[in-house]
């Protein structure tokens, strides 16, 4: 840059300043509002009030294009006014309404746990049927979607349920004696992506599909 040319940036007031002769500022208008746009930019991310390290002769003198995806977007409200000061000088202001001097705060909505207790049911070896724990050991499900829809099953078959809470399905894990999963997610991506279960008629229930049923009676133990 030319001993007359003057650049002048302030991230808290929004706003920077160019001075040179006429065709200067009209030759590089556009590469220092880039970079005002990149100081902005840094800002925001990284909540600081210090202007990021930014090399603008290396910019000025520089072919190539500077990338405008770290950029603020159209909603930042980016608002150019280019003013003649007189003579040969010209200043260019570019003010932003993005809130830079104010360290920008997120309030994130928590995740809500939903704490699902195990309820009470039969799963001990009668006249009728055989205990969970000799059906599981029998059948050797691998995985929690093997699990949860063998247990699932236990209670369709064995007890006669047409719906099984997902408490009922927490005394399973329980009766076995292995850690439980987050059963939600479990039945879940058994409904969406296995087809084995579906939605029971009450919140946090599930029923036994066809597929379900033949995966569990014909599939397991996998040979």
């Amino acid at each position: 840059m030319t001993s007359d040319t003057k650049f002048r940036i302030n991230l808290k007031e929004g706003f920077f300043e160019l001075e040179g002769n006429e065709s200067f500022v009209d030759k590089h208008l556009e590469k220092f509002e880039e970079i005002f746009k990149i100081a902005i930019k840094e800002v925001i991310i990284n909540n600081k009030e210090n202007i990021p390290k930014l090399d603008v002769n290396n910019i000025l003198t520089s072919n190539n294009p500077i990338s405008l995806e770290s950029f603020p977007s159209e909603s930042d409200k980016i608002r150019l006014v280019k003013n003649k000061n007189g003579g040969n000088t010209s200043t260019l202001d570019m003010h932003t309404e993005v809130p830079i001097s104010s360290k920008s705060t997120k309030h994130s909505i928590p995740k809500l746990s939903v704490n699902i207790p195990p309820l009470p049911v039969d799963l001990k070896t009668s006249d009728n049927k055989p205990g969970l724990r000799e059906f599981f050991k029998e059948k050797k499900p691998s995985n929690h979607y093997e699990k949860s829809t063998l247990f699932v099953y236990y209670l369709t078959k064995y007890n006669k349920q047409t719906e099984i809470k997902f408490g009922e399905i927490l005394s399973c894990y329980e009766e076995i004696n292995e850690k439980k999963p987050s059963v939600i997610d479990i039945v879940k991506n058994s409904i969406r992506y296995k087809g084995w279960l579906e939605p029971g008629s009450e919140k946090y229930s599930a029923r036994l599909t066809i597929s379900g049923e033949n995966y569990i009676k014909f599939d397991l133990p996998k040979t």
